[in-house]
């Protein structure tokens, strides 16, 4: 069992839905320290790849990613918005995303200023349910020319589809605890074996 796995099993509640609440360490109330061990891990996990940019989506994505950079010297972090805003001004990439968690869509958008044909990407985020979020962030790279060399995402919900159609299209993706099973009546959470 990893560090997170063991966070996630102290810390972590399984809801009604499939619904397991990390928020008082991972996307609420954000714990930098294993944040940092995140970093160290991904940052073994995708040795030798020439990552020259993070690229996530916010808002739970940016805290995570902002600490994993750390371990890519010189990597910015860029995050789709999910909205427009007036500081949002010029060319755009967008895609649109379906939420799991918020049941709804969202029209992503990063700036072309931010974005291009020379980036070599290292997508990261907190959650991998059904994958719409990875999808609509993989959009965004092919339109911008840019390279996915990997995706790390936190936690991944190995009994929905997002996981397998990700890997099915080709990319090492790298999850750090992947959820095999949970079950709200008794609050227990089961790994998969990595």
């Amino acid at each position: 069992m990893n560090f997170l796995e063991e966070r996630i099993l102290k810390d972590g509640v399984v809801k009604e839905g499939n619904v397991l609440k990390v928020d008082s360490f991972l996307n609420h109330q954000m714990d930098v320290q294993l944040f940092d061990q995140m970093g160290a891990e991904f940052a073994k996990r995708f040795a030798g790849k020439p990552i020259n940019k993070i690229l996530t989506i916010e808002a739970s994505g940016i805290g995570i990613a902002s600490v994993v950079a750390l371990h890519f010297p010189g990597a910015p972090v860029v995050f789709a918005k999910k909205s427009q805003s007036i500081n949002l001004d010029g060319d755009i990439y967008t895609a649109e995303v379906e939420s799991f968690t918020h049941k709804n869509t969202n029209h992503v958008l990063v700036s072309k200023k931010y974005l291009g044909p020379d980036d070599h990407l290292l997508i990261i985020d907190d959650f991998l349910a059904n994958g719409c979020a990875l999808q609509g962030l993989i959009q965004i790279a092919i339109q911008a020319g840019a390279t996915v060399e990997g995706i790390g995402i936190a936690v991944e919900k190995g009994f929905q589809a997002g996981g397998r159609m990700i890997r099915n299209l080709g990319y090492q993706l790298e999850s750090l605890a992947i959820v095999e099973s949970m079950d709200d009546k008794n609050g227990t959470v089961e790994f998969r074996p990595q």
